[in-house]
């Protein structure tokens, strides 16, 4: 039965492009996932298998990478006006370009400055906390006479886009991880915090205000490490939600380490001034932990999913 080529197009889907402005002190992110389709005068690739008309996806992939760069991303709008624009003029063979463009919001986080040292506040202007926020969590568990409260949330999407090394860590024969002396830091903050309140004789907390305390803690204490490694940034996390509130006696954290990794432009012809960066989603390190009140017992369960 003869056949027909119908519709078709090409290319690569959802690359993940993180670009940094450093405007001094003070940065800005834009981070995009961002997705080109190409079509055109395709029919012998599909007929016969030629390339001759077939720009590499990879190439699709490259052209994105490099545009962050050369263009800069004022809007996701304007940014796939430019790769459109772009696919279509220099290929002779491709007639039509369709770009998706996903973009994740980031908020500065707020460094309350009126209430912290100006060397804390340098701290914020390059820490942010993705907008669409994190979902709370609560199980409450209760036998007739005693309680057990754990909050928590999950998903909270942090970033530092600098202060954050990652060095000195053992090698061997299959060791290829570079050294890096100033990294983005990046995790989604799964928490979970047990409150020492048990009984009715005790005054129970204010479960509203402890909570948005404790997120504000973990965000500052994310905001103000300059981190050598995210062990080091969850435990100071942990310690600060500690410290400074009295109704917690034990928080478990699960975070994930979203490896942000330089892309090489050199091929073409640009230089990559920790401007650039492939936001990878996985594999992924995944650092987990508890802290502890000094003299309480673990009673949060290793494997968060299970809350």
């Amino acid at each position: 039965m003869p056949t027909i080529l119908g519709q078709n197009q090409y290319g690569k889907a959802e690359n993940r492009v993180v670009r940094i402005v450093r405007d001094g002190e003070t940065h800005h992110i834009k981070d995009l996932n961002v997705s080109v389709s190409l079509s055109g005068d395709l029919d012998d690739v599909h007929h016969c298998g030629s390339n001759a008309n077939v720009l590499p996806t990879d190439t699709t992939k490259n052209t994105v990478f490099a545009f962050a760069k050369e263009h800069g991303i004022d809007s996701a709008e304007q940014f796939g006006i430019h790769l459109a624009r772009h696919f279509v003029t220099s290929q002779p063979a491709i007639h039509r370009a369709r770009i998706r463009i996903e973009e994740y919001a980031w908020e500065r986080i707020d460094s309350d400055a009126a209430n912290s040292r100006a060397t804390d506040a340098d701290a914020f202007k390059h820490s942010f906390v993705r907008k669409g926020q994190e979902t709370r969590l609560s199980q409450i568990g209760y036998d007739g006479e005693r309680w057990q409260v754990i909050s928590g949330l999950k998903d909270l999407t942090v970033l530092n886009s600098t202060d954050s090394e990652f060095w000195g860590y053992v090698k061997d024969g299959y060791t290829t991880l570079k050294e890096a002396y100033d990294r983005i830091l990046a995790t989604d903050v799964s928490a979970r915090w047990r409150f020492n309140w048990t009984d009715d004789e005790q005054p129970a907390p204010d479960w509203e205000g402890s909570y948005e305390q404790v997120r504000r803690h973990l965000l500052h204490a994310f905001a103000e490490t300059y981190s050598l490694s995210l062990q080091q940034t969850l435990y100071r996390m942990g310690t600060r939600v500690i410290d400074r509130r009295g109704e917690i006696d034990e928080i478990r954290f699960s975070l994930p380490n979203n490896h942000h990794f330089l892309v090489d432009l050199a091929p073409f012809g640009l230089k990559n001034d920790n401007e650039v960066y492939f936001a990878a989603d996985r594999p992924y390190g995944l650092i987990e932990a508890t802290v502890l009140r000094d003299g309480a017992e673990p009673q949060i369960p290793v494997d968060l999913t299970n809350l």
